[in-house]
C-alpha cells in the first residue's frame, strides 16, 4: 500500500518502540517486523502516523486517541479456520500495531467452507502459514507473523490482547486464567454448525474511557436557580437529550460565573428542558446565557476470570424470544467439549446414537453446575439439534460472531465502548428446514464428500448445496457491504453451479475504501468496484460464476434491468448507502415479486412480510434557515453555510449557464417562474457569461479577491452601519430595546485583507481555483504567484449606504428583464467550456475542503470532512456481523420458508452493545368486497390476447365492471391521467376507442421501448354501493 498524494496524514508525537518476532523455531513462519515496508508505509506504534486517507471512516467512530491507542496493539489470534481468519481479517484492517496468527493445524476440505483464504491447493498446509501470507496484504500497516507450535505462557506475554478460535476447554481455562493474572485482554469464540459463542476477559480493572461512542450533547441555557439543588432550564428549542448521572461543564455564563470552567457536575434530568445540579446557593445571581456541555466520565470495570465465570455466568442477551436460550447453550457448549475429549472428535452431523450419547454428557455437565451456571430444565430437543449441527462450519455464522469478537478486541485495545460482559450466545436454528411432521436430515444426507461445502453440508445436507448452485441473484453495490456479500456467496455456494450472480457497482475504487472493503488492494485504486470485487471472489471460489456491470440502478438503465432481466432472477440483495436507490429497487423487487435482502429489513417473503418502504428511517435533522443565515453558532451551521456557499458559486451558476446554452426551452421555463426569481437566475446566467467571466488564471484571482471582499469586509461593515453595536457591550438591540446578539451568538466585524494571513491566502487560492475548474481554466497552487497577481489587483473601495442591507432582494424589474435577454450572448454562438463543479471531500488535491475550511477555520479537518461530505462513519466489524445475518435470511429464502415467524428482524449496537431481534412485521392488508389484499398483490390484464387485436379504453372499463364488479372513477399510469369521470365528454369520446397503449403514448407525449413488456395502471374504483374502495394496482401485459 503505498502513500498516496490523496490523503492528508496528521504526525503524532511519541516515541516508537519496535514489536520483535515471537517465533523462535524453524518450523514457524515469521515476518521480520524491524523494518519499514518497500513501499515506504509506517509502521504502527507510538511514532506511527495516523493515516487519515485510509482510516477515514473508521477514525469517525473512533476518534484519533482511541485509534492511537489501538496502534500500540500486539494482538495473537489462535485457530485459523473460519472463525478465526474473520477475527484477524477485521483486526488487521482496524490497524493494531501487529498481529499473530496461530495454528497447529492443517487444512481440511470442511475448513474451504468458511475460511476465505485457504484454496483447494492449501490442503494439507499449516493453516496459519497460508493465512498469513494472504492476510498480509489487507493493510501494509499492520505486520503479520504465523505461529504453528504450542501456546507457552511465556510466548503470550508479549501480547496486549490474546484471542483463541477453536480451543479446547482446558487450553481456555489455563491460558485464560494466566492471562487474567497478567493483564491480558482476552477473548474466546467459537462457532458450532448454527451456534455461536462469545467470551471476554479484560482484567480485574479495565478503564473505559467512553462507553457509548455518541458525541457529548451541549445545550443553551436561558435560566439557573439559586438553590441546594440548582435547577438549569436549557432554552426550549430542542430537548437537552442528557439523562440522570450524566456530567456536564459550563461556559460563558454570565453573572452565575463560579460555574464557568467548573469540575464536571453530576445532574438528575427533571424533564425534558430541566436538569438540576449542585447547590448555587453560594454564588452569584445569574443574569444569561451560558452553555452547558456533556462529559465524558472514565469508567471502571472488573472481570471474572473464565474459570470463575463459568461457574456464574453473566450473559448477553441478543434474543428476547430466547430468553432461556443462554443458559441452555452456556451447559451445551461445556457438553461438545467433553464429547470431543472423550472420543477426540466431535458428534457426527444429524448422528442420531451420537445425538443422544451427548444429551447424557450435558445432563451430567449441568448436574455439576451449581448456582447460575446450571438450568433447571435442559432443553433436550435444543441439545441434540447441537449435537447434530456441531460438526458443521457455515460462512453466514463466522461472520457474524468473527465481527463481533473483533470489535471487542477493538474495545480491549482502546478502552472505547462497553465490553461485552462476559458471555454471548447466538443460534440461528430458524435456518433449518421448516418441518412437517417433525422430518429430520439424515446421517447420510449430511456427510462429508471431500468437497469444499462439507462444513455447510453437516448442517444443511446436499439439497440445498444443490439449491444455492442454481440461483441468479442480483446484487446492486459492490462497497465495503458488497465485498462481505461477495465473499459469504462465494463460500456457501451461491450461484457455483448453473447459476450466476450479477453485481453492479458504478463507483471506481478509492483509498478510502481499502479500511473496509477488504476485496480491494492499494493497486487497485481508479479501477471498477464491481470487476475488481468479481475477480476477487473467484480466487476465493473458482467455481462462483459472477458478472461484474458498471450500472447505475434507476429509470435511466430499465432498458438494461427490463422485465427480461428481473423475471430471470431468483432474488435481490441490496448493498447500497442511498436511500433514493434502495427505494428504487425496493418498488421493483415488488412489482417483479422477487425476494430482497439487505442491510436494513427488507420484505424477505413474498405475499407476507412488509416491504423496504413500508417503513422509514426518521429524516435526517435540519437546520432552520434563519439560523443559518442569521446566527450560525455551531461548527454544523458554518459547514452548512459554506456548503451552499460552494454549491452557490461553483455549481449552480454553471449548471444554470450551461442549460441556456444547451437547452432551447430554458428561457421559456425561466420566465414562468414566480416573483423575482425570473431576474435572479438570469442576471446569475448573465454575471457568468459576461461580467464575471474570465479569461485567464489572473482573472480568477481577481474575483476571488474581490469576493472575499464582498464576504468578509463590505457586507459585514454594511450591516454594523445598519445595525450600530452598542460600544461598551458591543451587541445590537432589538425594537423592544432587548440585547440581539445572546451568548453565543457574536457581533461580526469586518475583516482587512493580508497577503501575510496565511487563512486569507488559503480562501484566495482554494475560491480561484474552483472559478477555474468552473471555466475550464488551469489553476495553479502557487501562493507565491498568487501574493504577485494580487499586487495588481485592483478592489474598489466601499462605502456603507444608509437604508440597505447586503444581499437584499430587489422587486422585480421588467426593464432589467428585459435587458438581461437582450444583453445575454447567444447560445449559438457560445464558445463556453463550462463545468459544474460536484463537491467531492475525499480528494485533498482538488481544493474542496480547502475552500470549506478556508471559510470557517474549523479546529479539525477531519470533523469538518465528516459534516461537510455527510460522511457516514462505518467500520469492518459491524458490516461484516451485519452481512453475516443478511446471509442467513439468505438462506431460509432459498430453502423456501414460508412462516413469516422463521424470519429475523435484527438491531445491534456493537458500542452498547446491544442486540434485538424479532418477527418481521406483516405487509399491510386491504380489502374490498371479502377479497384481501397486500401490497403483494395487483391484477393481472392482458392486453394484447391471442387474436392481436389490444383491448381499448372502453374494454378496459369494461372488463372491471364484468369481472371485479368495480367501477374506475380514475386511471393514471405513472403521471399521466388516462381517464377519469369528470373528463370532458368529447375527450372521453376519443379516448373511449383508442388502443390503451395509444392512449398512455398521447398523453404521456412519450414513446413505449421496445423493452417493455407491460404497463402499471393505478385505479381508483367504486364497488357494487358506489362507495370508493381501495384495490391493487393493475399489471397490463402489452408483450
Amino acid at each position: 500500500m503505498s502513500s498516496s498524494p490523496l490523503s492528508k496524514k496528521r504526525r503524532l508525537s511519541g516515541t516508537e518502540t519496535k514489536t520483535g518476532s515471537h517465533c523462535s523455531s524453524s518450523n514457524s513462519v515469521r515476518t521480520d517486523l524491524s523494518h519499514t515496508p518497500a513501499n515506504g508505509m509506517a509502521k504502527n506504534g507510538n511514532d506511527a502516523e495516523i493515516d487519515e486517507g485510509l482510516y477515514s471512516r473508521q477514525l469517525y467512530v473512533l476518534g484519533h486517541a482511541a485509534m492511537k491507542r489501538m496502534q500500540n496493539s500486539n494482538v495473537l489470534i489462535s485457530g485459523m479456520r473460519g472463525l478465526g481468519v474473520e477475527i484477524a481479517k477485521n483486526v488487521i484492517l482496524a490497524g493494531v500495531r501487529s498481529v499473530t496468527v496461530h495454528d497447529q493445524g492443517v487444512a481440511e476440505w470442511r475448513d474451504l467452507a468458511s475460511q476465505f483464504y485457504l484454496r483447494e491447493a492449501d490442503l494439507g498446509k499449516n493453516r496459519a502459514e497460508v493465512s498469513r501470507l494472504r492476510l498480509a496484504e489487507l493493510n501494509n500497516y499492520v505486520p503479520v507473523t504465523a505461529f504453528t507450535e504450542t501456546l507457552t505462557e511465556d510466548f503470550m506475554t508479549d501480547f496486549q490482547v490474546v484471542v483463541l478460535t477453536n480451543s479446547n476447554i482446558e487450553e481456555q481455562q489455563q491460558l485464560g486464567e494466566f492471562c487474567h493474572t497478567k493483564g491480558i485482554k482476552l477473548v474466546i469464540a467459537d462457532t458450532r454448525g448454527l451456534f455461536g459463542q462469545l467470551f471476554c476477559d479484560f482484567g480485574d480493572e479495565m478503564l473505559v474511557l467512553d462507553t457509548n461512542g455518541e458525541q457529548p450533547l451541549s445545550s443553551m441555557i436561558s435560566m439557573i436557580t439559586k438553590d441546594n439543588q440548582a435547577v438549569v432550564t436549557c432554552l426550549d428549542e430542542t430537548r437537552h437529550g442528557f439523562e440522570s448521572g450524566d456530567y456536564v461543564t459550563f461556559t460563558e455564563v454570565q453573572g452565575m460565573t463560579e460555574l464557568n470552567g467548573c469540575s464536571p457536575v453530576e445532574i438528575k434530568v427533571l424533564g425534558p428542558y430541566t436538569f438540576s445540579i449542585c447547590d448555587t446557593t453560594g454564588f452569584m445571581d445569574y443574569i444569561r446565557g451560558g452553555i452547558v456541555s456533556q462529559v465524558k466520565m472514565p469508567k471502571k470495570i472488573a472481570f471474572k476470570s473464565i474459570s470463575s465465570s463459568m461457574a456464574e455466568p453473566e450473559f448477553v442477551l441478543t434474543d428476547f424470544a430466547k430468553f432461556d436460550r443462554p443458559g441452555q447453550l452456556h451447559v451445551g457448549f461445556q457438553a461438545i467439549h467433553a464429547f470431543q475429549k472423550k472420543h477426540n472428535h466431535l458428534p457426527a452431523p444429524w448422528n442420531k446414537a451420537d445425538g443422544e450419547e451427548f444429551l447424557t454428557l450435558a445432563k451430567e455437565v449441568n448436574a455439576a453446575q451449581t448456582g447460575l451456571a446450571k438450568v433447571e430444565q435442559l432443553d433436550e430437543a435444543l441439545i441434540k439439534k447441537l449435537s447434530f449441527v456441531a460438526a458443521g462450519d457455515l460462512a453466514p455464522l463466522n461472520a457474524f460472531i468473527g465481527g463481533l469478537a473483533a470489535q471487542e478486541v477493538m474495545k480491549a485495545c482502546t478502552g472505547k465502548f462497553m465490553p461485552l460482559m462476559q458471555w454471548l450466545y447466538f443460534d440461528a436454528l430458524e435456518c433449518l428446514a421448516e418441518q412437517e411432521g417433525g422430518a429430520e436430515l439424515t446421517e447420510e444426507e449430511c456427510a462429508p464428500r471431500n468437497c469444499r461445502y462439507d462444513g455447510q453440508i453437516a448442517v444443511f445436507g446436499t439439497k440445498l448445496q444443490e439449491m444455492l448452485g442454481k440461483q441468479r441473484y442480483f446484487l446492486v453495490g459492490a462497497g465495503a457491504i458488497g465485498c462481505e456479500l461477495l465473499k459469504n456467496f462465494a463460500m456457501i455456494g451461491l450461484a457455483c453451479g448453473k447459476g450466476e450472480v450479477i453485481v453492479t457497482d458504478m463507483d471506481t475504487i478509492e483509498k478510502s475504501n481499502l479500511n473496509r472493503q477488504f476485496l480491494f488492494r492499494p493497486s487497485d485504486v481508479t479501477k471498477m468496484k464491481s470487476d475488481t470485487a468479481a475477480a476477487a471472489v473467484k480466487q476465493m471460489n473458482p467455481s462462483i460464476r459472477i458478472t461484474g456491470h458498471q450500472n447505475r440502478v434507476g429509470p435511466d438503465t430499465e432498458r438494461v434491468y427490463d422485465d427480461d432481466f428481473f423475471e430471470s432472477l431468483d432474488g435481490v440483495t441490496n448493498a447500497l448507502d442511498n436511500v433514493d436507490a434502495r427505494m428504487y429497487m425496493d418498488r421493483r423487487c415488488v412489482y417483479y415479486r422477487k425476494t430482497l435482502t439487505g442491510v436494513r429489513y427488507f420484505g424477505y417473503q413474498r405475499q407476507c412480510a412488509e416491504s423496504y418502504s413500508s417503513s422509514q428511517d426518521p429524516p435526517e435533522k435540519s437546520i432552520p434557515i434563519c439560523t443559518l443565515k442569521n446566527f450560525p453558532n455551531a461548527i454544523e451551521h458554518t459547514l452548512q453555510w459554506a456548503r451552499d456557499e460552494f454549491e452557490g458559486l461553483f455549481k449552480q451558476p454553471a449548471e444554470n449557464s450551461i442549460q441556456y446554452l444547451s437547452d432551447p426551452k430554458f428561457m421559456e421555463r425561466t420566465l414562468k417562474l414566480p416573483g423575482a426569481q425570473p431576474v435572479e437566475v438570469l442576471e446569475a446566467v448573465y454575471k457568468s457569461l459576461v461580467t464575471d467571466c474570465p479569461h485567464s488564471w489572473a482573472d480568477c484571482v481577481a474575483w476571488a479577491r474581490n469576493h472575499w471582499q464582498c464576504q468578509y469586509s463590505n457586507n459585514i461593515r454594511q450591516l454594523l452601519h445598519n445595525f450600530p453595536p452598542r460600544a461598551e457591550k458591543q451587541n445590537i438591540l432589538t425594537s423592544s430595546g432587548c440585547p440581539l446578539l445572546v451568548r453565543p451568538k457574536r457581533c461580526p466585524h469586518g475583516l482587512d485583507f493580508s497577503t501575510s494571513n496565511e487563512l486569507h491566502l488559503d480562501y484566495v487560492v482554494a475560491a480561484a481555483n474552483l472559478f477555474a475548474q468552473s471555466y475550464g481554466l488551469k489553476g495553479s497552487a502557487d501562493r507565491a504567484g498568487v501574493i504577485k497577481i494580487l499586487q495588481d489587483v485592483k478592489v474598489i473601495p466601499f462605502t456603507p449606504r444608509s437604508g440597505e442591507l447586503q444581499n437584499s432582494n430587489s422587486s422585480v424589474d421588467d426593464s432589467r428583464l428585459d435587458d438581461l435577454k437582450v444583453q445575454l450572448p447567444s447560445p449559438e454562438a457560445s464558445t463556453f467550456k463550462l463545468c459544474a463543479v460536484d463537491f467531492e471531500k475525499d480528494d485533498d488535491t482538488n481544493f474542496h475542503m480547502d475552500f470549506i475550511v478556508a471559510i470557517i477555520q474549523p479546529e479539525n479537518r477531519h470533523k469538518s470532512k465528516l459534516i461537510a461530505g455527510k460522511i457516514i462513519p462505518a467500520i469492518a466489524t459491524t458490516t461484516a456481523a451485519v452481512v453475516g445475518l443478511v446471509c442467513l435470511e439468505l438462506i431460509k429464502i432459498i430453502q423456501g420458508h414460508k412462516k413469516l415467524e422463521s424470519f429475523k428482524n435484527g438491531f445491534m449496537n456493537l458500542a452498547l452493545p446491544f442486540f434485538a431481534f424479532s418477527e418481521p412485521i406483516a405487509a399491510p392488508s386491504h380489502k374490498y368486497y371479502e377479497i384481501d389484499w397486500t401490497l403483494w398483490d395487483r391484477f393481472e390484464v392482458t392486453g394484447l390476447p391471442p387474436n392481436g387485436e389490444e383491448m381499448t379504453l372502453r374494454q378496459f372499463l369494461d372488463y372491471f365492471k364484468t369481472e371485479h364488479k368495480l367501477e374506475i372513477t380514475m386511471l393514471s399510469q405513472g403521471v399521466s391521467m388516462l381517464y377519469s369521470f369528470f373528463m370532458p365528454a368529447a375527450k372521453l369520446k376519443e379516448r373511449l376507442d383508442l388502443p390503451m397503449t395509444e392512449i398512455v403514448t398521447k398523453v404521456s407525449k412519450k414513446k413505449l421501448g421496445k423493452h417493455v413488456k407491460a404497463l402499471v395502471f393505478e385505479l381508483c374504483c367504486n364497488d357494487l354501493t358506489d362507495e370508493d374502495v381501495e384495490v391493487p394496482y393493475v399489471r397490463y401485459t402489452i408483450r
